[in-house]
């Protein structure tokens, strides 16, 4: 890795280091640095409890526990520079534990967490929001397979050999590589995914898919994720042809939205209820920091959508959001919006709107972040 010096046109190589030489810890550093920056993963995660020992007859503690938008539990466990022998057979039996729990005690062990950590927030609401959900009647977890995912500098053949036969046989485990680096007194650190590769993703979700069909899944639901899984893809290859590089390093999944990271927010594509639209998304905004220093170009911005633009602070909510929705005419243009297969006209709208959304606010979120 290089650093770009643009006045001299000349590079400096970043040295990778280990993170025992720098004096960092397992659980005091990596532990917490992912625990308050989940989106280092490459996805949304909550997570919902810090080293749980809460199993029966075991004294053993998992790192952190975390659910995915697809209401998945997913175990991360962390190592510093070397993974160890015996990390993946450590996490399986987490997720064994796991297995068995149910909605109600999941929600209570959140509500442990949050309460640990003095945070006057409502587990259930909190885990509503996530989830982008407004009914207690789809609020099931855990009831589909757990996930893994294994963070380390260093991973050991007898480590990656066994994580690869589990992929073979379906179990959800991904590994990511964590490499400190240093140049001068600035310190970096770099996170990506080295198992599966994201290429490979996309291939491994299609194939989960099939497999929930075989297994019985309900025919609605199935056909439903085959759509939005459809959909989406269409949505990343038309943008792709566009030259538009923002979603390269993001699988399209059978989600209703589709989106990337840029410090502290999130550029989403949203299949709404009634309309499509385009969001910038705040996760967590508990002191809405984040939403009241975008709000100083608000008249800037207002003016550049044509005063179409919806500021949502979202009073007493850990999220707050800028969205931009279809407006009545080009919702006419698409016909049966939640079909998401009568024609392009769906496809094509997030194709135009999301880079010139993303063009007109980043700017101004930059300018924003950079002073707040």
């Amino acid at each position: 890795m290089f650093q770009i010096n643009k006045e001299t046109n000349e590079i400096t190589q970043i040295e990778a280091r280990l993170f025992g030489d720098l004096g960092f810890r397992e659980r005091e550093h990596l532990q917490e640095w992912i625990a308050k920056n989940p989106d280092a993963l490459g996805e949304d995660l909550l997570i919902i409890q810090k080293e749980f020992s809460g199993f029966s007859d075991t004294n053993e503690r998992l790192d952190l526990l975390a659910l995915d938008k697809d209401k998945n539990l997913v175990v991360i466990e962390n190592k510093l520079d070397d993974t160890g022998r015996d990390v993946v057979w450590q996490a399986l039996k987490y997720v064994s534990y796991c297995s068995r729990l149910s909605t109600s005690q999941i929600v209570r062990i959140y509500q442990q967490y949050l309460d640990a950590t003095g945070a006057s927030v409502d587990a259930r609401t909190s885990i509503f929001e996530f989830l982008e959900i407004e009914d207690d009647l789809d609020l099931v977890l855990n009831d589909k397979d757990q996930r893994i995912i294994l963070v380390a500098n260093h991973y050991r053949k007898e480590v990656t050999s066994t994580v690869l036969w589990l992929l073979d046989h379906e179990i959800q485990i991904q590994c990511f590589k964590a490499t400190p680096y240093s140049i001068g007194d600035n310190l970096l650190l770099n996170i990506e995914q080295i198992i599966p590769v994201p290429e490979a993703s996309e291939f491994i979700i299609d194939l989960k898919e099939k497999a929930k069909e075989d297994r019985g899944k309900s025919q609605r639901v199935a056909e439903t994720e085959a759509q939005l899984l459809k959909f989406w893809k269409e949505v990343k290859a038309k943008l792709t042809e566009r030259g538009v590089k923002h979603l390269d390093n993001v699988s399209p999944r059978p989600r209703y939205y589709l989106g990337f990271g840029s410090g502290r927010a999130r550029f989403n594509m949203v299949i709404g209820r009634t309309a499509p639209r385009i969001e910038l998304y705040f996760t967590h905004d508990e002191d809405k920091s984040n939403f009241d220093a975008i709000t100083r170009y608000k008249e800037d911005l207002d003016r550049l959508f044509g005063g179409r633009l919806e500021w949502q602070r979202l009073e007493g909510k850990k999220a707050s959001r800028v969205k931009y929705e279809a407006s009545p005419s080009e919702m006419q243009a698409m016909g049966e919006w939640t079909s998401w297969d009568s024609g392009d006209a769906q496809v094509d709208w997030y194709v135009r709107e999301l880079p010139r959304f993303y063009d007109l606010i980043f700017p101004l979120w930059e300018s924003a972040r950079s002073s707040s």
